[in-house]
């Protein structure tokens, strides 16, 4: 009976390891936050209209502090990045890393070179992508986000302020962010950049406001105060497929 009730024991350890496991590998996919921090995590999403509608915009075309214009198909993974002063132009499916790209009169057709200009189109996008959607972008795999107190914006908002950081994913995971969910409207309305995660001083603080509805339900930030970051943001329906294989 001993001997039974010991291969059990053995079971249920090794089932409950299994499951820890699991669970680990979840929240790792899913991303982590503290009790907190998911709290204001949902809060802010729904302030912004909510994870389903933001989810069913297809494409959004947006200017980067006035250096480049995007068109960015969510659904598809389609991408378009025109940057005048280099008259060059990127076409990048983001899901298969397949496209081409031109500068001035001449595609570029060497292997290494249209690799490499199309690794740049990527980084482009996640840069400039990340200062339009990131309060979408919380709860992505290998971020962490962390509570940290109770603050005020700049500009006098009161607001519970959080920490993200991250684990092998993004162009610099050594980065760290401290974002300001403010207190009366739940919305994201200040970030500071730090180049390391260790920093105790962040680099810049910058404001994330003047919200506009984008397809009557969702929210989002551009045209900012500090005339930084997005800018002219449209969302749009299914586009003609030429916009993203011709130049």
């Amino acid at each position: 009976m001993s001997k039974l009730t010991s291969i059990q024991i053995t079971l249920r350890v090794v089932i409950f390891c299994i499951l820890v496991l699991a669970s680990l590998d979840v929240r790792a996919q899913q991303g982590i936050a503290d009790a907190k921090s998911a709290v204001l995590i949902e809060e802010l999403e729904e302030a912004m209209g909510g994870r389903e509608a933001y989810d069913a915009i297809r494409t959004i075309r947006w200017n980067f502090f006035g250096f480049r214009d995007l068109v960015w198909d969510k659904h598809t993974g389609d991408l378009r990045v025109d940057v005048p002063r280099d008259e060059a132009t990127f076409l990048l499916n983001l899901n298969t890393g397949v496209g081409k790209v031109k500068r001035g009169q001449e595609i570029v057709e060497h292997p290494d070179s249209l690799s490499k200009a199309l690794d740049q189109a990527r980084r482009m996008w996640i840069n400039d992508a990340y200062w339009l959607v990131m309060p979408w972008k919380l709860r992505d795999a290998g971020v962490t986000v962390s509570y940290l107190s109770e603050g005020e914006t700049e500009s006098g908002e009161p607001a519970d302020v959080m920490s993200l950081t991250f684990n092998e994913v993004g162009v610099t995971p050594q980065n760290k962010y401290h974002i300001w969910i403010t207190k009366e409207d739940k919305l994201l309305k200040q970030w500071a950049f730090y180049p390391d995660a260790s920093d105790e001083e962040p680099r810049s603080i910058w404001p994330w406001d003047n919200y506009q509805l984008v397809d009557g339900t969702v929210k989002l930030s551009f045209d900012r105060s500090d005339d930084k970051g997005p800018k002219a943001v449209k969302v749009e329906g299914v586009l003609d497929a030429k916009l993203f294989t011709e130049f």
